[in-house]
């Protein structure tokens, strides 16, 4: 009997998992990477849904494990995360995000399931992982600063009539394939993932200056230099069109970005139980990513078409802008395995850019309303998940 109860427990743990999974697919990560590209009408709604769910999965697959691991077991000290415990963040977390994409009105994600899983950690009698809440904290309090102001400077360097468009345009390319370069893929080998940077400096002669791996440099110089080359002659043949395929490939990155990212806040919760039902990480992480998939196929299209109003008004130049940005900045916190709203990343970027050119293009007071939707997410989600577990604990 109890083999039963806790095998129906398990199940429902999964169910609230791929639900969770969906629920972010069709939302943050499904409709912001595209949603410029839409905007500056370089790819359709759908099309737009398509792709992101493809590339989010292969994002959750390569790049997933450190922010799964991070929620799973990062978040609350002790063994608290039991099957119930995780049914419970799970069902809170979704249901609130899910709320969001029906209402039309993007919750951020990594603060709903952050709050969930502290919620019930601590209900469970774990402790607060203190070390950890520095980190996100520092990351969600800089992420706004640190993006917004990136976002700026990009715009204004694009809006600099001393730098012809043929100039400006492939240098911002060539930082893209710097960081293209230089990010890790678990699929590559490693403790915590090698870069292509990495995995082509293999292939020479080992050499370091100052401590500094020449090969690697050299390999990320070659990724810089082919970066820069095609985006010019996309330019230069066509600005407009050029324009428009860079924001459709900095929407892939960023679609890439997202399924690395947020497979963890669906799929986190469940990483205490595997010993139990031994299934190995890497399966858990195709789960997770076809449920952002097939949450990005049915439910992005939605949001993706609410989501590119924003981008119309910033136009393509500004739209390249946010977009850079929020791929360095969802990078950086995949590397450092902690979760981070995407919601949080594009807003920011958005508001970056539009005062670039005064504030066109930029509502305070949605903004505003958007900033209390973060903090109410992450409060709610907490005292929910928190009393949700305890009453259920207490009947049990």
């Amino acid at each position: 009997m109890v083999v039963v109860a806790t095998l129906a427990t398990l199940v429902v743990a999964a169910l609230a998992s791929l639900f969770m999974a969906w629920s972010i697919g069709a939302g943050s990560s499904g409709s912001t990477p595209f949603a410029p590209a839409v905007g500056a009408n370089a790819i359709s709604v759908m099309r737009a849904g398509f792709v992101v769910g493809v590339l989010g999965l292969s994002g959750a697959v390569l790049q997933g494990a450190n922010v799964t691991e991070a929620v799973g077991t990062e978040l609350v000290v002790g063994s608290v995360l039991t099957a119930t415990a995780s049914t419970v963040a799970l069902i809170v977390a979704a249901a609130l995000v899910a709320i969001g994409v029906f209402a039309g009105y993007p919750i951020a994600t990594a603060f709903t399931v952050t709050g969930a899983v502290v919620g019930v950690g601590l209900a469970n009698g774990g402790g607060p992982a203190v070390a950890k809440y520095q980190e996100i904290v520092a990351l969600w309090t800089l992420t706004p600063f640190v993006g917004g102001g990136i976002a700026y400077g990009t715009a204004r360097f694009l809006r600099n009539e001393s730098v012809p468009e043929r100039v400006a345009v492939p240098a911002l390319g060539g930082v893209v394939g710097l960081l293209v370069a230089n990010i890790r893929f678990a699929a590559l080998g490693g403790e915590s993932g090698r870069s292509l940077a990495e995995v082509g400096a293999a292939a020479t002669p080992p050499l370091s200056v100052a401590g500094v791996d020449v090969g690697v440099v050299a390999v990320s110089a070659l990724f810089v230099l082919a970066s820069v080359a095609v985006v010019r002659r996309e330019i230069v043949v066509d600005p407009a069109r050029g324009q428009r395929r860079f924001l459709l490939v900095l929407g892939g990155l960023v679609a890439f970005s997202a399924g690395g990212s947020q497979v963890g806040l669906a799929i986190g919760p469940l990483v205490p139980l595997l010993d139990e039902v031994a299934v190995p990480l890497p399966t858990l992480l195709v789960g997770g990513g076809l449920g952002l998939l097939i949450g990005s196929w049915t439910g992005a299209p939605r949001m993706i078409k609410a989501i590119s109003q924003d981008y119309s008004s910033l136009g393509p130049r500004r739209s390249i802008a946010a977009m850079i940005p929020s791929f360095a900045i969802a990078q950086a916190a995949v590397a450092l395995g902690i979760p981070v709203s995407f919601n949080e990343i594009i807003v920011s970027a958005i508001i970056g850019s539009g005062y670039a050119a005064g504030g066109a293009g930029v509502s305070r007071e949605k903004m505003l309303k958007t900033v209390l939707a973060w903090i109410g997410s992450l409060v709610l989600a907490f005292g929910l998940a928190y009393g949700a577990f305890t009453a259920i604990d207490a009947v049990l």
